[in-house]
């Protein structure tokens, strides 16, 4: 094909795989897509999919890697033009530069495969200069039909040039550090406790499953303190419906920060999530504390959310935004004391290593009460036999995992692990929410802890408890 021609594409899936010569001084190359709507924007920075994010939570485009040999080197994108969602309307194809100029690179071509036969529908050979990164084709929609377009564009900027054109965040830039609060709210001395009682004695509080004074709890501010009390009387009403009053847990809070989180960060929700969170571990455990974890390439270990200190954990912790795509291996400025640096989190989903290490914890730090894991992500799963290898392991850990799908799709072997056969419990909830802003307490806390309670039963018969 020349520069500009285009064709109709008749395949259901198609793989681009961009080629070059390999020898001595040649640079490497990364293969990426950008999934846009009909302004010719993403909609989010989980639109773009690349060797750092793999794969879009739609399931229709992923990034299949290298391959290497003959002297060749491919780095190819997977389309499934069936999955692509109604309101995207191009794919571009892109390429971008590691080490050097596409002026350096011999034989550079695009090649569009049929990804279920292998046959060859166009190649398109392109030729370059200063460019660093490359629009080198797209696969767009016209009048219901696919069809392929040569572009053979080139950006001096590179990646994060032309990701921008696009509408991606890039941001290599300090992050702010989050300002204080305009008008600092005191503990407020003269505010008595909210009703709900001196400590109930040892004989009468398991019986009721009433809600317990927690720790700390006394210095929040008054709007929040009275939040927290209505949700833990829930959590305590939930606990009683699934014969569970009274009940005593450790609860672990895991929170996913990929690249496709970021809306979710910036409009509150992640941080309307916690808080709702904070009312289960104080009902189930009332020391006061709940370990967290924030993961995406990598796990990383936050600060233990001490229940008095909930208004400033959740502007320190639970952020996001500030993850640069392309600015990965350099450390984040402007770190405030007991921040993770979200750039070494990265933006991938590899739930499996943040699995690993809170299994580690738990067995390191063993507890007389069962472990909750409440485990929050929107999706993306593709690390589906690692994920499985982990939660099958962990069946005999006093540990139940409760999943919660957010907003997005492709949940993978989550959503799947209740009908796996061969465990000798049933260690893993999971459900799905479209919004979960707009869950009442009642309901979220019904289906965060409708499993719980028949786990720890099943697990005290089987000696695991």
């Amino acid at each position: 094909m020349s520069k500009g021609a285009n064709l109709p594409v008749a395949a259901a899936a198609v793989r681009a795989e961009l080629s070059w010569r390999e020898a001595p001084g040649v640079p490497d190359a990364d293969a990426s897509a950008l999934l846009l709507t009909g302004a010719g924007r993403v909609r989010d920075d989980a639109d773009f999919v690349f060797y750092n994010q793999p794969a879009h939570a739609s399931g229709a485009v992923r990034h299949l890697g290298k391959r290497r040999g003959s002297g060749t080197a491919t780095d190819a994108v997977r389309v499934d033009l069936a999955r692509v969602e109604p309101g995207v309307e191009r794919v571009v194809l892109c390429a971008s530069a590691d080490g050097g100029a596409f002026g350096r690179f011999p034989g550079l071509a695009l090649r569009l495969l049929d990804d279920g036969t292998g046959a060859e529908l166009a190649r398109f050979e392109m030729t370059a200069t200063t460019e660093t990164a490359f629009v080198s084709g797209e696969l767009y929609r016209r009048a219901g039909q696919w069809k392929f377009r040569a572009v053979g564009q080139g950006y001096a900027s590179g990646l994060a040039g032309l990701a921008t054109d696009f509408g991606i965040t890039v941001d290599d830039a300090a992050p702010t550090p989050p300002a204080p609060p305009s008008a600092p709210q005191a503990p407020a001395p003269a505010a008595p406790p909210v009703p709900q009682a001196a400590p109930a004695s040892p004989a009468s509080s398991p019986a009721a499953g009433a809600p317990r004074l927690s720790k700390g709890e006394e210095r929040l501010p008054v709007d929040m303190r009275k939040r927290l009390s209505l949700r833990k009387e829930q959590v305590a009403v939930s606990l009683r419906k699934h014969g569970a009053a009274g009940a005593r847990a450790r609860v672990i809070l895991v929170l996913d920060a990929s690249g496709s989180m970021a809306g979710l960060y910036t409009k509150g929700v992640v941080a309307d999530v916690v808080e709702r969170m904070a009312a289960v571990a104080a009902q189930l455990d009332d020391d006061g504390e709940m370990q967290a974890w924030t993961f995406a390439s990598n796990p990383a270990r936050l600060p233990d959310l001490l229940l008095g200190e909930l208004p400033d954990w959740l502007s320190l912790h639970v952020r996001g935004g500030e993850m640069s795509l392309f600015g990965r291996r350099k450390p984040q400025k402007g770190l405030r004391p007991g921040q993770v640096d979200m750039r070494a989190v990265g933006i991938q989903n590899e739930e499996q290593k943040v699995i690993a290490e809170v299994r580690a914890y738990v067995r390191d730090h063993p507890a007389a009460d069962p472990t909750l894991v409440l485990f929050f992500s929107d999706g993306g799963v593709y690390r589906n036999a690692e994920i499985e290898r982990q939660l099958r392991e962990a069946v005999e850990e006093p540990v139940f995992w409760q999943f919660v799908g957010l907003w997005r799709s492709d949940y993978g072997v989550l959503e799947r692990f209740d009908t796996l056969p061969g465990r000798r419990v049933d260690n893993v909830g999971f459900f799905a929410v479209d919004d979960i802003a707009t869950v009442a307490d009642a309901e979220l806390y019904d289906r965060l802890l409708s499993e719980f309670p028949s786990w720890m039963t099943e697990a005290r018969r089987a000696g695991i408890l």
